[in-house]
């Protein structure tokens, strides 16, 4: 066995391991402790504390600390602790962690005779962190694009317009709500810069690709961005984390995990990322026009940019890469819900619901559907319910490929902003399984389409983080492809090519979807079955 590399994922319910040998070319160990269950003193559910405001979604950061403990300990029986040469690391993008002056002593005198949890214990000046999920902030977004001159000023700059769940909204309510404990705050971290200074047993940097999702990073330099931090809140520059290149290493791991869990005293650490920029690699999207789309509870449709491009209409997302380039990420809300009601309403299950796709022709008549069952965020749509242009209600099988279909026209239209096709998408996510939504995926945005299984793609990118971190560090010039290609596979036999003449067919239909959409922005229909 050769060096192995460790990829930690501090996500919203768990904090998962993956391991790699890249001598062997496998994975040799994968691990997930389960915040609820395992640490059940925290009182969260699905890893989140209880509130009795559903626009709240907070945190406690020693839990996470706790489950390395945890982790470490059930790690060192199932791998040789002493063969690892590098750790790197994902956190839940967006989320942050309020530390007070004791912490930077706290982190660099770690005693291996006390838990994790004991040596931190006192160094939090806000006990709680807001994550991810935290959507509370709406005003404080107004209060700084408004400042930035704008919606698309702030997402030229930054990358993105003012999110309600991203970093910079989330520190500015902090302070405006709570400013004796921000005055006592000297240092704020992300969830990903904060695991990375636990490992690595002192402050460390926020990286490229985190950084970009706090609005205040300056997209295109990378250095904070000096209006946006003024516009946040008063001294934030002094207490945040300096940013860094993602491959960045900070030096040997923290003499307790080498103490405490026999770790390889030579061991190297890396700054962490995001779990979304960690999850390119994990999928092997370090080429320009690869492309990845997760069909999940919310789709998602992300990829690689060699240049940066922001979305003028503030819909998606930029942020850095790491490989030293760009990323693009947009989330459609209205992901399996729209599809399992569809299903549902039809009294249909999965094999039904893919017989009406493979029994009606691309392009459906052109019969279109807007599926917005819940509120949408791409195309912004606040009133939800079904908008159906010449299409029946009781037509099943015209529904159910019309619910596709609208789907994977609003991502490719949704994604022009980026000014390339893809060439090829990884698919991911339960919907996957299903070949007839991947044939409609690959003829409507013309390119072909690779199911991706996927087991913590953001852990498994860490850990190939990792590798490329060491061989860098040991004066090589590693190549990403070459990396990502011994892990990052997509099923064997998975490919799908798109049919021509259905591509065609979608390609005339790209302006009927654009009109649908703009009519219905227009008239603020819901539930309705109206004619473009």
């Amino acid at each position: 066995m050769g060096h192995l590399y460790i990829g930690l994922d501090a996500s919203t319910q768990s904090l998962s391991a993956v391991v790699i040998d890249p001598e062997s070319g496998e994975t040799v160990y994968r691990d997930s402790v389960g915040y609820d269950r395992t640490l059940p003193a925290y009182g969260t559910v699905n890893g989140v504390l209880q509130s009795s405001d559903p626009q709240i979604a907070h945190a406690p950061p020693l839990m996470w600390v706790e489950a390395l403990d945890v982790l470490f300990e059930r790690m060192r029986a199932g791998i040789d602790p002493g063969a690892v040469a590098c750790i790197c690391g994902s956190g839940q993008q967006h989320g942050s962690v309020y530390l007070n002056a004791s912490a930077t002593e706290a982190l660099c005198e770690l005693s291996p005779s006390r838990s994790l949890a004991d040596n931190l214990g006192g160094i939090f000046s806000r006990p709680t962190s807001p994550i991810w999920m935290d959507s509370s902030t709406g005003e404080e977004c107004a209060e700084i694009m408004d400042a930035l001159g704008g919606m698309r000023a702030t997402a030229e700059a930054t990358g993105s317009r003012a999110f309600e769940r991203f970093t910079g909204p989330q520190i500015r309510k902090f302070y405006k709500t709570d400013p004796e404990n921000y005055r006592k705050t000297q240092r704020i971290d992300l969830v990903s810069s904060f695991m990375a200074s636990v490992i690595a047993g002192q402050p460390v940097p926020v990286d490229h690709g985190d950084g970009a999702g706090m609005n205040l990073m300056d997209i295109r330099t990378g250095q904070w961005h000096s209006d946006a931090l003024n516009a946040t809140a008063p001294g934030l520059k002094r207490r945040l984390p300096p940013l860094a290149p993602s491959d960045t290493s900070t030096g040997r791991v923290s003499r307790y995990f080498v103490e405490k869990y026999g770790l390889n005293p030579e061991a190297r650490a890396m700054v962490w990322s995001g779990d979304n920029p960690n999850s390119i690699i994990g999928l092997g999207l370090v080429n320009a026009g690869m492309t990845g789309i997760s069909l999940g509870t919310s789709d998602t449709y992300f990829g690689f940019m060699k240049e940066c491009r922001t979305d003028p209409d503030g819909e998606g997302h930029v942020f850095g890469a790491p490989t030293g380039d760009y990323m693009s990420l947009i989330v459609f809300q209205n992901g399996s819900l729209a599809r399992e009601k569809v299903r549902d309403r039809y009294g249909l299950g999965w094999s039904g619901f893919s017989r009406a796709l493979e029994q009606t022709p691309a392009g459906n008549n052109g019969k279109i559907m807007l599926p917005y069952f819940s509120p949408e965020i791409v195309p912004r749509v606040c009133e939800p319910g079904v908008r159906r242009f010449d299409l029946d209600e009781n037509d099943v099988a015209g529904n159910c490929r019309a619910v596709v279909e609208a789907q994977m026209m609003a991502m490719r239209i949704h994604s022009q902003w980026m000014g390339r096709r893809p060439s090829g998408i990884y698919a991911t996510g339960g919907a996957s399984e299903n070949e007839a939504i991947l044939r409609i995926m690959a003829d409507v945005h013309g390119c072909p389409v690779y199911r991706f299984e996927v087991t913590n793609s953001a852990a498994l990118g860490a850990a190939l983080r990792a590798w490329h971190g060491h061989l860098k560090s040991t004066g090589r010039d590693p190549d990403w492809e070459k990396i990502v290609a011994r892990f990052a596979e997509p099923v064997p036999g998975s490919k799908l090519e798109p049919d021509p003449a259905a591509s065609a067919i979608y390609e005339n239909l790209v302006e009927k979807y654009r009109r649908c959409e703009r009519d219905v922005a227009g008239t603020g229909q819901a539930g309705k079955s109206v004619s473009p």
